[in-house]
């Protein structure tokens, strides 16, 4: 019986002693206090969702909701929190085209400060571009967002193409577009330079500028701040302002962020904020058009 039982049992051990020595021979070749092999290839970077301009919060009945959440939590709590003097809203009152509301960016309460500042009419027809790396970051925050604010992503970091086509499109479909220019929240509450995006899509589509200055949103809630507390704020509307026929892109961006600078004076600016005279002609009602009506 041994020669049958013996030849498997000295494959076997054959086999394993093989195995050991390889073993073995890995482990006295393998660093294993060194880096990986730099032949191994990196980590890719995950690949972005497709671009979306979340056209359901701009359609009913979401719009309904968004003007009862507005109405009852927004807004009151705004007033209450920091009580705003707005200046300027005779500009917005009544607007007959769609227009882009240029302001500086100092604090997340930005938002809210500059829908409380608008009437009922241009707030309804009113889309926020929001920073599509922070709002969208994680879809469940960017939704509830765009339910509150009527948010789209907004591209800061480059490869805006899409964004800015998007903008476009909303704006030559009506709506009006709220827009940070400095691209994000200032970390001291001064103005930062502008980029040139509001100047593209002002000359791209035809679009007036409405410069909007906010004091006072950076103490109630700065940068790295997550809850806002009590303040004074006061947010200045200046007149619209257009392109000039051969301005380029990057000089009318240069001439609204003057603009909000000079809004941000401790006196009245006729030159940004009107004459009294263009105020009043701004407050008077307009009259109402009905075509096919003619006798």
């Amino acid at each position: 019986m041994a020669w049958y039982s013996e030849a498997p049992l000295t494959r076997l051990a054959n086999i394993a002693g093989g195995a050991v020595r390889d073993v073995g021979r890995v482990r006295r070749a393998w660093h294993w206090d060194t880096p990986r092999p730099h032949t191994w290839p990196e980590q890719g970077a995950v690949v972005p969702a497709p671009a979306t301009d979340l056209g359901w919060a701009r359609a009913e009945p979401v719009r309904s909701i968004r003007w009862l959440i507005q109405r009852a939590l927004l807004l009151p709590f705004t007033e209450a929190m920091v009580h705003p003097k707005v200046e300027g809203r005779e500009f917005v009152r009544d607007l007959e085209r769609p227009v882009i509301f240029a302001a500086n960016h100092s604090s997340h309460a930005d938002t809210s400060l500059i829908l409380h500042s608008l009437t009922d009419a241009a707030r309804d027809r009113t889309v926020v571009a929001a920073a599509a790396d922070y709002w969208f970051k994680h879809p469940l925050l960017g939704n509830v967002v765009s339910l509150f604010l009527n948010t789209f992503p907004f591209s800061r970091t480059g490869g805006a193409q899409a964004q800015l086509h998007s903008s476009s499109q909303l704006l030559k479909s009506g709506w009006n577009l709220v827009l940070f220019p400095e691209g994000s929240r200032s970390p001291d509450g001064r103005i930062q330079e502008f980029k040139p995006g509001v100047g593209y899509l002002a000359k791209e589509t035809g679009t007036p500028v409405v410069p909007v200055h906010i004091q006072g949103a950076f103490q109630v809630m700065p940068r790295h701040q997550p809850l806002p507390v009590l303040g004074k704020v006061r947010v200045r509307i200046g007149k619209p302002m257009t392109p000039e026929p051969k301005e380029g892109t990057r000089e009318f961006t240069a001439r609204v962020e003057k603009a909000v600078r000079t809004l941000s004076a401790d006196t009245r600016q006729p030159d940004v904020q009107g004459t009294w005279i263009e105020r009043w002609r701004a407050t008077e009602p307009r009259e109402l058009r009905y075509e096919g009506n003619e006798t």
